[in-house]
């Protein structure tokens, strides 16, 4: 483990969260009562964008069809990615030194770290796998998942270093597994579907016009 806690936050980093967390305690009570529920909501709205940009894969070739049914799964290995860093980080969340109260309302428990967004991730992937997927869906995943990635900021539950590697995680382990996950489906796909091609008849004369 390193262990880094706080003594290995980025003073950059740090003073931005300090300074995005005063103004998101300064903004209206409905703008707080919307970030706090577009944290979570947010990777929902971006499973649906993915899934639509699935189904418009499905009508084509083998490699299409085979593109959207492997894109979830860099995103779940992305997921184990973030989980797994975070064991090894051990960074503290920001919340746990914060001056003043959060949108959040309260800081993950213990054991709970902060390096990297979990969320970021997921977000960054699925914006990713669905820019793959539709470029025109894509271009509304993507700043999506941007704004999914900073509400954790704004909430204040992470450091604003801990959503941008997450997001840059997600978006690399998609880039890069991807491609390598769709060739090996999209060749099952097309040997399963000569082999579902029915024979012809043998012993069937010419067909006559």
């Amino acid at each position: 483990m390193v262990g880094i806690g706080t003594t290995g936050v980025p003073g950059i980093s740090a003073d931005w969260y300090e300074d995005i967390v005063e103004v998101a305690g300064d903004t209206p009570q409905p703008v707080q009562w919307f970030a706090a529920h577009f944290t979570e909501g947010a990777i929902l709205l971006l499973g649906a964008l993915l899934l639509v940009a699935a189904v418009t894969r499905l009508g084509g070739g083998p490699r299409d069809r085979a593109l959207a049914l492997v894109s979830p799964v860099p995103v779940v290995l992305a997921y184990g990615c973030s989980e797994w860093l975070k064991t090894v980080v051990d960074e503290d969340r920001p919340c746990r030194a914060a001056t003043r109260a959060i949108i959040a309302g309260t800081c993950p428990p213990p054991g709970d770290w902060s390096f990297p967004s979990n969320h970021a991730t997921i977000a960054g992937a699925l914006a990713v796998a669905t820019l793959l997927l539709s470029r025109r869906v894509g271009l509304v995943a993507l700043p999506l998942a941007a704004l999914a990635a900073f509400s954790r900021t704004f909430v204040g539950v992470h450091y604003p270093h801990d959503v941008a590697a997450g997001a840059l995680l997600g978006a690399l382990v998609v880039l890069l597994l991807l491609p390598l996950l769709t060739r090996p489906a999209a060749e099952l796909l097309r040997r399963r579907s000569q082999t579902d091609q029915p024979e012809p008849d043998a012993l069937a004369g010419p067909t006559r016009r």
